[in-house]
């Protein structure tokens, strides 16, 4: 029996939140639900490793029988994936002594990882994680007439081989995965809408094809302008693992997160200072501090679940930031039952999120007109 884990905090509690992701989507879960979140998967890609593995364990047989001079890592999955097929074939041993004589150069930190965890050491480590200052980095030093290892990311075309081919360098090309179909297209799909429905706190990266294919898919199903305009006034958050993976959010107009240190460790921290320190838009009432989440409110640090319906209520008004919102905008956000656009059901409706909020005044009733919530005037205390 696998031993449930205890809860770190309860600062994602009433979040959910969607990772786009493949590879190490448990671990990345688990993570977050130790912190109270609700986790929806929805990779928009996946990773089919040890491609072309016949190609790829006779360049590292090449390499093992004539050692590069530069061994060029472009990402930490990839790196891994070439010492795992490796291993596999009984070539670990002769690849390591092969590699341990080169210099090796890193485009990140997860690449760097990679190295170290393969008992080697990285000598130098590009801090923007692109191949464009990796490439100027080497070029500076020179290649010519060097062989120059180069393990690729999924899409392969980054250019390295290319550019040190015409500096003069003899270029091992390795490229060790690529990017396949989701796993689950549907899901993707559903994943978009529910995020610009509201339905849906954060979206979570850790590539930058992934990010660019969930967006591509927002785009197809025409939710793209609804989640960047959430992104925009802070009701989303969209968490990159770093600034590589950012780019195709920053592209469409979001305001992405960035993770610092590139790790999912990194990551899940960064969205859990997020929520649980301030960071969620937030209003300040006659009951205190009031944040939204998708399935609750935060009132005064304290956690109140709420019902589909009274979320999508309390959002109407939050978003009013006390003005009023009148009864048959309050009826669009009720389910749609026979009744759902009576005065009635918005009344009963208002009643149901009093209850769940426990301060009834926190509402209040502006006759003939609606509703609104009770927020303090700037410099005005409870």
């Amino acid at each position: 029996m696998t031993a449930v884990r205890p809860a770190l905090s309860a600062a994602l509690g009433g979040c959910t939140i969607v990772i786009a992701v493949d590879r190490r989507s448990s671990e990345l879960a688990s993570a977050l639900e130790r912190h109270g979140a609700t986790v929806r998967h929805a990779p928009a890609l996946t990773i089919e490793s040890h491609i072309d593995d016949d190609a790829l364990i006779g360049a590292t047989r090449a390499l093992i029988a004539d050692p590069p001079d530069v061994v060029v890592a472009t990402t930490g999955v990839g790196f891994r994936g070439w010492m795992e097929a490796a291993d596999e074939a009984g070539l670990q041993g002769g690849l390591h002594d092969a590699l341990a004589g080169a210099q090796i150069v890193a485009r990140g930190p997860k690449a760097r990882g990679a190295i170290q965890q393969a008992g080697l050491t990285a000598d130098w480590v590009a801090e923007s994680e692109t191949s464009e200052e990796l490439g100027a980095f080497l070029l500076a030093e020179g290649v010519a007439g060097r062989r120059v290892a180069v393990q690729h990311h999924g899409s392969g075309a980054d250019g390295l081989d290319e550019l040190f081919s015409a500096a003069g360098a003899e270029v091992v090309s390795l490229t060790v995965y690529r990017w396949g179909p989701p796993p689950d297209a549907a899901a993707v799909a559903r994943s978009v809408a529910q995020t610009a429905q509201g339905e849906v706190d954060a979206v979570l990266f850790t590539s930058a094809p992934g990010a660019a294919e969930w967006l591509a898919t927002a785009r197809r199903e025409r939710a793209l302008e609804a989640i960047v305009r959430r992104s925009l006034d802070g009701t989303l958050l969209l968490a990159a693992v770093g600034p590589i993976t950012a780019g195709p959010l920053v592209e469409v107009g979001a305001a992405p997160l960035i993770a610092e240190r590139g790790r999912l460790g990194s990551l899940v921290r960064a969205v859990v200072t997020h929520f649980g320190g301030g960071g969620a838009p937030a209003l300040e009432t006659t009951a205190g501090r009031l944040e939204l989440r998708s399935g609750a409110a935060v009132l005064s640090g304290s956690l109140l679940p709420l019902s589909p319906t009274s979320a999508a209520i309390l959002s109407l008004l939050f978003a009013a930031r006390g003005g009023v919102v009148g009864r048959a905008e309050l009826a669009e956000a009720l389910p749609r039952s026979g009744a759902g656009d009576s005065t009635h059901a918005v009344d009963v409706a208002i009643a149901r999120t009093r209850e769940a909020v426990g301060i009834p005044t926190l509402i209040r009733t502006v006759v003939k007109r609606g509703y609104r919530l009770d927020v303090l005037t700037p410099g005005e205390t409870p």
